[in-house]
Formats: C-alpha cells, sequence, structure tokens
C-alpha cells in the first residue's frame, strides 16, 4: 500500500509540469510554437463555433503575450496563428468561401490591393480538408506569412499588408467571432 501511495504522490507531483499545452475542444494547443529562429508563446486559444457546430480550435502565437489587438495586427514581427480542424463539416469549399469573407471584414470590404494574396493563400486549401488537420500561418518579417498544412509548407505569401488582413480575419473590430476573438487574445 506504501509503494501505491508514494507511486500516486510521485505521478501527481510531477503532472502539472508534464504539459503546459493548452486544452480546447479535446486538441492540446502547444504552449510554443517555432517560427525561423524566433520561439513564440501562446498567447491564447478557442473554439470557432457557427450554430451548434463546433469547427476549429484556434491559437495565437506571439513573442510575448499581449491584448492589443490592433498592435497585434499591425505589428512586422515573428507572429503565427494555427488552426486544429475539429470538424467533418469543414470542407475546403466552405473554408475558402469563409476565408473570402473573413477578408472582406477584415479589411472593411477593400480587399482589391491584395486580391492576388488572397488567391494565393484560397489555394492552399484546395487539397482535401479533414478532421484533425493543422494549419498554421506563420508571419516572419521579410519573408511573409508561411501555410503550411500538418507541417508541410504549402505556400508563402510575401506581404505585410496581407498579413494584416489575415490576422484581421480573428482580431479585427469586426472578427469571424467575437468569442473566439477575445479568446485568441488571452481574456
Amino acid at each position: 500500500m506504501r509503494k501505491i501511495i508514494a507511486l500516486l504522490s510521485f505521478t501527481l507531483l510531477f503532472l502539472p509540469l508534464s504539459s503546459t499545452a493548452l486544452q480546447k475542444g479535446g486538441v492540446n494547443m502547444p504552449d510554443q510554437l517555432q517560427a525561423g529562429d524566433t520561439t513564440l508563446v501562446l498567447n491564447g486559444a478557442g473554439i470557432r463555433s457557427k450554430f451548434i457546430f463546433d469547427l476549429y480550435v484556434a491559437g495565437l502565437y506571439l513573442k510575448e503575450k499581449s491584448s492589443d489587438a490592433k498592435t497585434i495586427i499591425n505589428a512586422d514581427e515573428p507572429m503565427a496563428i494555427r488552426l486544429h480542424i475539429i470538424s467533418s463539416k469543414i470542407t475546403s469549399k466552405k473554408m475558402s468561401k469563409a476565408t473570402r469573407e473573413g477578408f472582406e471584414k477584415s479589411t472593411d470590404g477593400n480587399t482589391t490591393p491584395i486580391s492576388s494574396e488572397i488567391d494565393q493563400f484560397i489555394a492552399a486549401f484546395s487539397e482535401p480538408i479533414e478532421e484533425g488537420d493543422i494549419f498554421e500561418f506563420i508571419y516572419l518579417p521579410g519573408e511573409g506569412i508561411k501555410v503550411i498544412k500538418n507541417g508541410k509548407e504549402i505556400t508563402t505569401i510575401a506581404s505585410l499588408e496581407f498579413k494584416k488582413a489575415l490576422f484581421g480575419i480573428w482580431l479585427s473590430d469586426d472578427p469571424v467571432q467575437g468569442k473566439l476573438k477575445r479568446a485568441m487574445l488571452g481574456e
């Protein structure tokens, strides 16, 4: 009996140290993400839902935690958004349509200056999207947004203005979902 209690005590003592990932929607969002030479920290994460369906878990990664959405959107420094698909309801067609709508909202309808970048980004969703897929949108100054699906880089879009519009989908004054914005900002 003493051995069992000692083993349980030992396990419980080290359990909090074993994982610092944030769990949302059954998904463990890593507490750090690598962006080039920079280690980013998880600022916050939340679930994107529509009607009664949970669609994906989104995490915002920054050099230092911040709740200032405008500063994050405009910053020319390494940062990332990670999407973990948790619903089979998301298809390539639906993701493309929703993303275009997100760009319309984040740019107040002025997508013309970045229309070719948006098309390049949307093309990253041309392959089938399945539950469990992970997309990472990693911004590196001087390089642009690296679009990564399940660890494989699909494309890089070299534009700070595009990065602002992309991050604006989740963090602008008219985000895809207010509750998700607050969660990504760590509120």
